[in-house]
Formats: C-alpha cells, sequence, structure tokens
C-alpha cells in the first residue's frame, strides 16, 4: 500500500471495529503489501484493508465462510461480528481471527502437504467462479510487456521471461488434465502455524489449474507427501511460478523487501532451468 494511504487506512479499520463495538485503542503492522495487515488491540482482532477499487474482499470472505464450515484448514473470520466486508473512507476492511503463533520451527513438509490436501479436498467440493490459473500468467505476460511498469528490465531478461511465460502457459494450459478450483498461492508465507494446525490465509488468489500448481508454490519436499503428483508437470509450473513472481519484482510499484536482489537471483534460476531442462521458449 502506498505510504500516503498508510495513516488513513489504519484509521478505516480502527473506526470499522469500533462502530462494531470491538475496542480498539492501539495497532500493529503485520504486513504492508498490496494489502495492509494489521493487529487491532487490546479486541486482538485482525484486520485486512484494501482500496475499494483494488480488492476481492467479498469473493474471500465468502470462500473463507465456506471452507471453514467444510473442515478446511482455513483462517476463520472474527466470529464477534458479522461477517461481511465493511467501507470506511474509500477502503475495505474484513476482519478476521488473531492467531497466536506456536513456538517457531520448520514445518513438516508431511504437515504442509497433508494440510494442502484436505483444502484441495474441500475446495474441489465447491462450485464457485474463479480465474483459470492462465489469466494469472497473462497479467505477467502484460506486466514483462509494459516497459512503462517495468523500466530496469534489461531487454535480454524481459524475452526470457517472456518467451518463458508464454511457452509454459500453453504447455501446461492445453495438456488437458484435471483441473480444479486452487489456493493460487500456498507458498509457507501464507501458511499459519497454530494450535489449531496449519492454516491457509490470503484466499483472494484462488484461480483453477492443476493441484501441481499449488504444488509449485511450496517448498520442494511438500509434494514428496502429497498422493498422485505429476512430476513432469509440477517441474514445469515450478518454472512457470518461478517465472511469474520474477516478473512480479520487476514492477516498479513492487514494494517487497530485497524484491530486486531476488528478481535477480531468480532469473539466473529461471536460465538454469530453461537450459537443464530443455524448454523451448522460441518456439
Amino acid at each position: 500500500m502506498q505510504a500516503s494511504e498508510l495513516p488513513r487506512a489504519v484509521a478505516a479499520a480502527m473506526a470499522t471495529a469500533s462502530s462494531l463495538g470491538l475496542t480498539a485503542n492501539d495497532v500493529m503492522v503485520l504486513q504492508d503489501s498490496n494489502k495492509l495487515t494489521l493487529r487491532l488491540l487490546p479486541c486482538d482482532v485482525l484486520a485486512r484493508v484494501a482500496p475499494v477499487a483494488h480488492q476481492v474482499a467479498q469473493f474471500e470472505v465468502d470462500l473463507a465462510q465456506r471452507l471453514g464450515e467444510s473442515g478446511c484448514p482455513v483462517a476463520s473470520l472474527e466470529p464477534g461480528v458479522e461477517p461481511r466486508v465493511h467501507e470506511h473512507d474509500g477502503f475495505v476492511v474484513t476482519l478476521w481471527t488473531y492467531y497466536e503463533s506456536v513456538p517457531p520451527g520448520e514445518i513438516s513438509p508431511a504437515d504442509y502437504a497433508n494440510a494442502l490436501e484436505r483444502l484441495h479436498a474441500g475446495m474441489r467440493e465447491l462450485d464457485v467462479p474463479a480465474p483459470h490459473f492462465t489469466d494469472r500468467v497473462e497479467q505477467a505476460q502484460q506486466l514483462v510487456a509494459n516497459r512503462d511498469r517495468t523500466p530496469a528490465l534489461a531487454d535480454a531478461d524481459r524475452e526470457l521471461l517472456g518467451d518463458t511465460l508464454r511457452r509454459l502457459r500453453g504447455t501446461i494450459g492445453e495438456r488437458g488434465g484435471v483441473e480444479q478450483l486452487l489456493h493460487g498461492e500456498p507458498h509457507p508465507g501464507n501458511v499459519l502455524t497454530t494450535e489449531n494446525g496449519l492454516l491457509f490465509i490470503d484466499l483472494e488468489t484462488c484461480c483453477r489449474g492443476p493441484v501441481e500448481f499449488d504444488l509449485a508454490h511450496a517448498p520442494e519436499e511438500v509434494s514428496e507427501h502429497y498422493p498422485g503428483v505429476d512430476q513432469d508437470l509440477l517441474r514445469q509450473c515450478r518454472v512457470l511460478v518461478l517465472a511469474m513472481i520474477t516478473t512480479w519484482r520487476w514492477d516498479r510499484g513492487d514494494q517487497l523487501p530485497n524484491g530486486r536482489q531476488l528478481a535477480t537471483e531468480w532469473l539466473s534460476q529461471i536460465r538454469t532451468a530453461v537450459d537443464r531442462d530443455g524448454f523451448d521458449t522460441h518456439g
């Protein structure tokens, strides 16, 4: 979120909580990206805030409710208020349960895979409109092609990313395998380790596609514990996802700390993968 918007966004969250009878005299910023995540105190509620024009909050609220009701491992909305999207001063605010993290430690790949498998099982039962994963790839392609938004991207790197996204989007999208509703970005940053086990957050990225697309966001060891994985498809999805997240880092508006350094490292990894796996990115 733009720095100039931050004070108003925080105020919108606190005002929304107060209007619902929650005591919110203090706030802790937990994450600041395209959406602001706050811990409101002393009511101890988690608030997510985004500009009205750039959000899919209602979709996320509805999906979280339905998945939670079916026992899927997802974070819950705040039970003390009506589960809906609130608007205040040009922002949308959603209120969620705040979970205390258990003592830090590495997430077991087996537990990670089990939680993701349970999430996928619940998602298979839902019939909700969601974009196809190739739509998200197309967004990355458009960003690569937009020199105004990616001015620091060198021509050779722009060609590498554009060709990789185009080729793998087609190769994976045309396989004709089983597809379903996916989380979209179930990387470790979107997994909470709580007393209730592993819980997935940030459902706004949901899309449709093969489960291998989701697995490509998780550590490699996780796929070893997930049943029925198409290893060739997963290999392609890993390179595709790497190209996508590399592209986001070259957006001049990207706010991820060390994002440009990561982008440079990932470009090298993409070149290595293309050379190693023989992906024809120019065909």
